[in-house]
């Protein structure tokens, strides 16, 4: 009987051509990294190509360039990764565990939200009294539920988006106005170039990773950045699937602990941001435990109006 013939994913190309012209495309030099720990039965180790990582730092511009229809005829997800100081190559660390990581489709955003709130909410019974109320007011212990969709009107049917033609300057602390968009992916280009030309990710990589949507890439490559939180990333992913669907979010690029999001139609009002601001507590919590120091400061800070949403975990 004839040997059935291998099955040639993207990624297997790639590993053939890094340079992907095959697909299509013209990526910079670049290297496939290997699922970590795989073996085969009665063999040695088991080569699964996990994703794309190109060999030096790209600018402004690299993301635009390869959001393209031949990478998503591919199949493939373009995002930056991030170094941090001593852990300037994180991703060739074997930092990835896609084989513990459940599908996304197996969950839904707001039980998942309300077990994270659940987690994080202060316990009057463990002496977490008066200063505890304070962080979390407007809300009480309950899980508020979820926020309400984007600004009527921001998101089309088609993923484009309003824009309040802002100059999309960066912040002190990262933050990003409106960039001027109007397709909730061009922005996130337009994000990323924001950040990069910035000194905000400095001398990122851009990675190709084989997924449905940007939202799933963090499972897909078996991420932990989350693992002092929340073992099992397609909860992170499930919560970003959702923040794409109501916010025109977008992920732009991954750290070894943090994550970050450009998002076309954020709350506009106060009043709607508070609740976005309890979902981005429950999701990740240092961002309020370390930083603004409560959920109303931080809806303040860094929700309302905000086109840039960064996360990391402790």
């Amino acid at each position: 009987m004839a040997k059935s013939s291998k099955v040639r994913t993207p990624l297997s190309v790639l590993a053939e051509d890094p340079q992907g012209r095959s697909l299509g495309l013209e990526l910079p030099p670049g290297a496939v990294i290997d699922r970590p720990g795989r073996r085969g039965w009665g063999m040695g180790r088991r080569v699964e190509p996990l994703l794309w990582v190109s060999d030096e730092a790209v600018g402004v511009g690299a993301l635009a360039a390869h959001r393209s229809p031949a990478l998503a005829a591919a199949g493939l997800q373009a995002v930056l990764f991030q170094g941090r100081r001593g852990l300037e190559r994180w991703w060739q660390e074997r930092e990835f565990s896609p084989e513990r990581m459940s599908d996304p489709d197996d969950h839904h955003v707001e039980p998942v939200l309300r077990e994270f709130w659940s987690r994080v909410v202060p316990d009057p019974e463990e002496g977490e009294g008066e200063d505890g109320e304070q962080l979390i007011a407007p809300f009480g212990r309950d899980w508020p539920g979820l926020a309400e969709d984007g600004p009527e009107g921001s998101v089309g049917s088609d993923g484009s988006v309003g824009s309040d033609g802002s100059d999309g300057s960066v912040g002190s602390d990262g933050s990003v106005g409106s960039v001027g968009s109007d397709d909730p992916d061009a922005l996130a280009c337009e994000l990323a170039d924001a950040l990069i030309a910035s000194g905000f990710l400095p001398s990122p990589r851009l990675a190709l990773v084989p997924a449905g949507r940007g939202a799933d890439v963090p499972t897909a490559v078996g991420w932990c950045g989350p693992t002092n939180f929340e073992n099992d990333t397609a909860l992170i992913s499930t919560v970003l699937r959702s923040w794409e669907d109501r916010f025109g979010a977008r992920l732009v690029a991954l750290g070894f602990d943090e994550l970050h999001v450009s998002v076309a139609a954020p709350p506009r009002t106060t009043a709607h941001a508070l609740p976005v601001a309890a979902e981005h507590f429950a999701f990740s919590p240092d961002n309020i435990w370390q930083g603004s120091g409560s959920i109303r400061a931080y809806a303040d800070e860094a929700v309302t109006g905000s086109n840039h949403w960064g996360f990391w975990w402790d």
